[in-house]
């Protein structure tokens, strides 16, 4: 693996242009006007959470409207089925083998650190201007640390800056770039859409990256009103995460409308995606809202409920046909290679990273040859646990190849614990998407080669 300094420098040395140490991108930018690019990450929105992807309880009509327009990616997973090593692995293009954040950071610990180089450093290097809001969760809350999104490639910051500030949705301060500020009775979220659309206003003259990263609808399930929901005969968490999700939608139409009244939108593109699978924290019942579209899992398990998430793609001047599924497996991580695909920006060659373009065009595949996730947890919660059959502590690897996954449990949390000692399962998702059938003993040679594969992907001391 090559070091992150030198991945910096490299990028750096190279002004953002293509070497013979990047990858090649596998469509051409060059005949394409630079697109703006506007990345919408959810917290904790689960598969099957919009009406595009099968919500029949929970309003989200801007949603449903980008899908519709756009492309809807139907197999897209997250980085992890949690939010650092998720968040982690969408911003730098290493999957939790490779990258340096693996785990959510249990209290008491420090926060977890990103130094490695970010699809935002990508764009920057070629001319963007850079924004990120909400969301960051990495590194102290401070500035002047290398984790701080300013030294991660982004011209502006204005959110949380660590990951578990995130959870308050009345917070007593807020970052804007390297300034702590006072925050008196604003729910942060409405906060960082006006931004968002502000931003955008702001630089609709040159080409831009915005990457706004909501703490909706992430618990507790705290909303300034519960609008449509608030007679809805549920619990009160229910109804507010309800209501969030309902809200977060509002944001993206806000957001789609500075981009048209702006007139960058017809050479913009927006990704719109989760991070992990749904939660079930501060009694929100996941399955009242069939959160995770009928797969098995929630936020914590490997399982399909745990990592696929919901991921459409909108842009007028790049989706060749709108309207389209893609059913190939994609990942978060792919959107670095995205950004420097269309930027024309430097991807070192190390990256796990494939361009997400040839399924915008329609020109081609992604072409993964496969996708892999660790997970490591402190904590677990009664559905995710009872997912796992007890399981939701133990130390877990999961491999998907083509139709065929492979998850594996460790004896504790010790992941050099001899093959032996692991529980290995294996499914084939396209007879069985929910993980109901466990093939491991009937196509036993097939399990063992994709936990060598697991074995492939993992470093050991990932570098710093």
């Amino acid at each position: 693996m090559t070091h992150p300094l030198s991945r910096r420098t490299f990028l750096g040395a190279t002004g953002g242009l293509a070497t013979a140490l990047a990858t090649p991108a596998s469509v051409s930018a060059s005949a394409l006007r630079r697109p703006n690019i506007v990345i919408i990450l959810a917290d904790d929105l689960g598969h099957g959470q919009l009406g595009a992807y099968g919500q029949r309880t929970v309003r989200t009509p801007s949603l449903d409207r980008l899908a519709a327009e756009g492309v809807r990616f139907t197999s897209a997973y997250g980085g992890a089925p949690v939010c650092a090593p998720s968040r982690a692995a969408m911003l730098t293009g290493r999957h939790t083998g490779h990258g340096m954040v693996r785990e959510n950071p249990a209290p008491g610990l420090p926060q977890s650190s990103l130094t490695d180089l970010t699809f935002a450093e990508l764009a920057r290097s070629a001319g963007y201007r850079t924004a990120c809001i909400g969301k960051w969760g990495f590194g102290p809350d401070r500035p002047g640390q290398e984790s701080h999104p300013l030294q991660r490639g982004f011209d502006r910051f204005d959110g949380y800056l660590t990951h578990r500030k995130a959870h308050r949705y009345w917070p007593a301060h807020l970052w804007s770039g390297t300034r702590r500020v006072p925050m008196n009775k604003v729910y942060a979220p409405d906060l960082f859409a006006e931004q968002a659309v502000e931003f955008i206003r702001s630089a609709r003259n040159s080409p831009f990256l915005l990457y706004f990263a909501t703490n909706l609808p992430h618990a507790p399930s705290t909303v300034p009103d519960l609008g449509r929901y608030r007679d809805h005969p549920w619990s009160e968490a229910n109804r507010g995460h309800a209501a969030q999700i309902t809200r977060l939608d509002r944001h993206v139409k806000a957001i789609m409308a500075a981009l048209h009244e702006s007139g960058v939108a017809d050479h913009t593109l927006v990704l719109f995606a989760s991070d992990n699978g749904a939660h079930e924290e501060k009694g929100v019942d996941p399955d009242l809202f069939r959160a995770g579209g009928g797969l098995r899992g929630y936020k914590r398990n490997l399982y399909e409920g745990g990592i696929r998430v919901p991921l459409i793609a909108w842009s007028p001047s790049i989706v060749a046909r709108p309207g389209t599924t893609v059913g190939e497996p994609v990942a978060l991580w792919d959107l670095p290679a995205t950004v420097a695909d269309l930027t024309g920006s430097a991807l070192p060659a190390d990256t796990d990273s494939r361009s997400l373009l040839p399924a915008l065009t329609g020109s081609g595949k992604v072409g993964h040859d496969y996708l892999y996730w660790y997970r490591r947890e402190w904590y677990t919660t009664r559905r995710a646990n009872a997912a796992e059959h007890g399981r939701g502590k133990r130390v877990a690897e999961a491999v998907r190849r083509g139709r065929w996954k492979a998850v594996r449990f460790a004896p504790g949390v010790d992941r050099e614990a001899p093959d032996s000692d692991w529980e290995v399962e294996l499914y084939n998702l396209a007879s069985d998407p929910g993980e109901r059938h466990d093939l491991a003993y009937e196509r036993a040679d097939l399990a063992d080669e994709l936990v060598g594969l697991m074995r492939e992907s993992w470093t050991s001391h990932p570098s710093v």
